[in-house]
């Protein structure tokens, strides 16, 4: 069977652009005139075939893909703990302790200096807390690639790495959209929010990026799906917030703080009953926020309601 495929080189002899490269063969021809530009191409997929995913899979030589929450980006080696030969034998005395000289040596030359330490160590921690908080791998991998730039700075003296990780991993998720409140970063991380609101604001300023803000409809959303509320409830929390905005009424206030006054009146709108402690223990936030945020909204849109 002759396979064609289309090749974008041109031909010598005509000029023309119909050239073909019969894949069993190995030959370049230009459709044409028949010239033959090369017999003897060489073929770059794999010697073996796979006729389903788990024979790809199985047949595939290829290593894990590289990782940015790695320090070497998961390209290096490492000598197996086991002890034992190829065929499962356990080792004998001499070759166990030369082993183990290997397996030192091999351990010390991944990481050279402090700065492939303080790497090391801060990535290993970024992706313990990233589990810890179930965030997505996209959030670890942008992560990573902020701490990165810090430590290129040589932005790191003074400040601990377990405060600069918090504060790489929260402009990750604004980054990438996903919604966690710093408080949430600083208690999973047993640091203060003010600690770590410091360390944000020093990274925000040292990285000249752009970072978008909080979004308070995605707070809306996942505060209503963690109550398990009505969707009614959350449309019109969502027109709610619209409002808000337009009036900036939004202006310099907690988007936490917002959104869950907006579905606290969205739930005396719709008649869904729901006390304001259970909105501030699932935001986060203290009842008197929830309620001086709903007397604004309620008094600044004029909303038929009451406490």
């Amino acid at each position: 069977m002759v396979i064609l495929q289309k090749s974008s080189e041109k031909c010598a002899v005509c000029e023309s652009k119909n050239i073909i490269m019969d894949m069993e063969t190995g030959e370049i021809v230009c459709r044409d005139c028949g010239y033959v530009h090369a017999d003897n191409s060489i073929d770059t997929g794999p010697e073996w075939r796979a006729f389903n995913l788990q024979q790809r899979e199985n047949r595939t030589r290829t290593g894990a893909p590289i990782k940015l929450t790695i320090h070497d980006h998961g390209l290096s080696t490492s000598i197996s703990r086991r002890n034992r030969d190829y065929a499962g034998r356990n080792l004998k005395p001499d070759v166990r302790s030369q082993f183990y000289r290997l397996r030192k040596w091999n351990r010390r030359t991944k990481v050279t200096d402090s700065t492939q330490r303080n790497l090391a160590k801060a990535l290993s921690y970024m992706t313990h807390l990233a589990n810890e908080l179930s965030l997505p791998q996209n959030i670890s991998e942008t992560g990573a690639i902020i701490y990165r730039q810090v430590l290129k700075k040589g932005a790191t003296r003074g400040r601990t790495i377990r405060n600069l990780v918090v504060a790489s991993l929260y402009i990750a998720c604004r980054i990438c959209g996903v919604s966690r409140s710093l408080k949430t970063f600083a208690e999973e991380a047993n640091i203060t929010k003010k600690e770590a609101a410091r360390n944000y604001r020093y990274l925000h300023n040292l990285l000249d990026k752009d970072i978008p803000g909080i979004s308070t409809g995605k707070v809306i959303s996942k505060l209503v799906k963690q109550l398990k509320l009505a969707g009614k409830v959350e449309r019109v929390a969502l027109d709610l917030l619209n409002t808000a905005t337009d009036m900036k009424l939004t202006s310099g206030k907690s988007p936490t703080g917002i959104a869950a006054a907006c579905i606290y009146v969205g739930c005396r709108i719709t008649g869904e009953k729901i006390t304001q402690h259970k909105i501030a223990a699932k935001g986060k936030i203290t009842e008197v926020t929830i309620r001086n945020r709903y007397k604004e909204l309620v008094k600044r849109m004029d909303i038929k309601t009451a406490i």
